[in-house]
């Protein structure tokens, strides 16, 4: 299974990245997308989602969706919706917006036949096993007592890591933790495709220079 090697930036509900900022934030993320040849995925909320994916070239996910139909859904996001407004996928089952694995496939299943990708979250390798089950496009592994954390899941739990790319038939991300381009190499040197990030990138002073050494960290790994 070749790598993908992405770096998925999760803007979450902070100050920094939501409405003008999130524009802000995604054209940064872009240039340094350009300027190193790098893939590079923002992940923002689902009223900044429009502006930012006709303002930039880098793929735009949903920051969740529901795998249901058209019809009676108040409240819901349908992926038909997210894929019209020029997004290309979604996160799901963050450690913030857990869901049944139910409607995980279902989800997932909905994004693929609309030609979208999945990065599903899972938070240790019991549930990684039943993520993987549903085949999405990635697998993000995100212990959720170190994210938004000073110490990454790649320092902390690297057996964690390896206990699932050692057998995943599914592209592995690696979150939670994530603050320099040596732990970005670090997670590649225990088998992982790419990183998921948030405040690391969002809540930083300079978070141009952040992610170009996150992106050094992948491309030197």
């Amino acid at each position: 299974m070749p790598r993908k090697e992405v770096i998925i930036v999760n803007f979450k509900t902070y100050s920094e990245a939501s409405g003008i900022n999130a524009l802000k934030l995604a054209k940064i993320c872009e240039q340094v997308a350009v300027e190193y040849s790098a893939d590079i995925r923002v992940a923002v909320q689902a009223l900044d989602l429009a502006k930012v994916a006709s303002s930039v070239r880098i793929p735009v996910l949903a920051q969740h969706v529901d795998g249901i139909p058209y019809g009676a859904h108040t409240g819901a996001i349908i992926p038909e919706a997210i894929l019209e407004a020029g997004g290309k996928g979604s996160l799901l089952n963050h450690s913030e917006w857990r869901i049944p694995i139910a409607n995980i496939e279902a989800a997932v299943l909905k994004l693929r036949r609309l030609g979208m990708d999945s990065v599903v979250c899972a938070d240790n390798l019991v549930n990684a096993k039943k993520v993987m089950e549903v085949r999405p496009s990635f697998l993000a592994i995100e212990p959720p007592e170190l994210i938004g954390g000073t110490m990454s899941v790649s320092v902390a739990e690297p057996e964690l890591i390896t206990s699932i790319t050692n057998k995943a038939h599914v592209p592995v991300l690696c979150g939670a933790g994530i603050h320099t381009g040596e732990d970005v190499r670090k997670a590649f040197e225990l088998g992982v495709d790419g990183i998921l990030v948030a405040s690391g990138i969002v809540l930083s002073k300079n978070p141009a220079q952040v992610l170009t050494d996150f992106v050094k960290g992948m491309q030197n790994k």
